[in-house]
């Protein structure tokens, strides 16, 4: 595991990836839209430039910037 601030977890069953930010749960993101948003809200307003930032966002279980399913 890296010390990324932000960690998006591996998808649900049903799609979507929780997100959390230092611990604090964040919701649950279906798109780099929402984790953007996600992140604006955590009070990081250039977030489109962290999502490939090993030192800020881990992703778990899956690759970046895949949600799993599409309704």
């Amino acid at each position: 595991m890296s010390d990324a601030p932000i960690v998006v977890h591996r998808a649900s069953g049903t799609g979507g990836r929780r997100v959390t930010v230092r611990g604090r749960i964040m919701g649950l993101a279906h798109s780099d839209d929402h984790l953007v948003e996600f992140l604006r809200l955590a009070g990081l307003p250039d977030a489109w430039e962290l999502l490939d930032d090993p030192a800020w966002v881990e992703w778990q279980g899956g690759p970046a910037h895949e949600y799993g399913v599409v309704v």
